[in-house]
């Protein structure tokens, strides 16, 4: 079972997905108004040992941007050092043909991004960091 947090239109649902016998139902429940959309402990998912660690950022860097999903980076639509509100489009990743945006989880400036387009990433891998 894995719990996702998604934001269509401006609602944020958080939802969670369970795979039975090949079909995976999900159920949707408004998240509250007042809560946060944070990427952080909704689950924290299971280390991958395969997959190469990102660089460091160095000390202060800020909040962590994590990949909800394994996708490939479309796109970085912010330049480091831009300043950003939460809910602010941040980069674009693609799985499965379809394009996920990456938002700001708080108000900040872009430190560093972890990553360039074309790069794979794995879920829950540090994308960006936000000071």
């Amino acid at each position: 079972m894995k719990q996702l947090r998604i934001t269509v239109a401006g609602q944020t649902f958080d939802v969670t997905v369970e795979t039975v016998g090949g079909t995976a139902p999900v159920a949707l429940a408004p998240a509250p108004v007042a809560a946060p959309v944070v990427a952080a402990p909704v689950a924290a998912p299971a280390p991958v040992a395969a997959a190469p660690a990102p660089a460091a950022a160095p000390a202060g860097a800020g909040t962590p941007i994590p990949s909800p999903l394994a996708a490939k980076v479309v796109s970085l639509d912010v330049q480091p050092g831009a300043a950003v509100k939460e809910g602010d489009q941040v980069m674009t990743v693609e799985a499965m043909k379809m394009n996920t945006v990456i938002y700001a989880p708080a108000n900040g400036t872009v430190t560093s991004f972890t990553v360039k387009p074309g790069d794979t990433v794995t879920e829950g891998q540090t994308l960006a960091y936000i000071g």
